[in-house]
């Protein structure tokens, strides 16, 4: 591949979902895709987010949260990837007619879990398991179709 792809991964704070979601894409795609993350309003990333990436050795410690606004005018991508609903309903307006392709990959928020500590450590590995296996995924489908 002659140029990288951009993609943007959206998510309305920009600390759990995203972050997973960027991190895979440079894991697993890093000659193919600039991957970039940001949320409608940043929050700082969830400290459970960054534990239970550091269990499978990627460390996403020295990342940071980042407004949308960030890169509105500023660059092109390709693809833009919602990774929940929220973000998808609020931010088409911010991209008025834009030559990129949607996705829409929403995911429960594990934030938003409030059972015990051990119960929130579950549900934050659940949900960056299936970010991990839906990025494989569309990833042999999108080499597939494009080999």
């Amino acid at each position: 591949m002659d140029k990288k792809h951009k993609i943007l991964i959206l998510c309305s704070g920009n600390s759990c979902r995203s972050q997973m979601a960027e991190a895979f894409f440079q894991k697993y795609a890093p000659d193919e895709f600039e991957a970039y993350s940001a949320g409608l309003e940043p929050r700082p990333i969830h400290p459970l987010t960054i534990k239970v990436m550091n269990e499978i050795g990627i460390d996403i410690s020295s990342k940071r949260s980042k407004s949308v606004r960030e890169y509105l005018g500023k660059e092109v991508f390709s693809f833009v990837i919602f990774v929940c609903g929220e973000m998808e309903q609020n931010c088409p307006h911010l991209f008025p007619l834009a030559p990129w392709q949607s996705l829409s990959w929403p995911f429960p928020d594990p934030a938003s879990f409030e059972g015990d500590d051990e119960g929130r450590l579950q549900i934050f590995r659940e949900v960056r398991d299936a970010i991990e296996e839906k990025i494989k995924n569309w990833l042999t489908e999108y080499r597939n179709k494009n080999q």
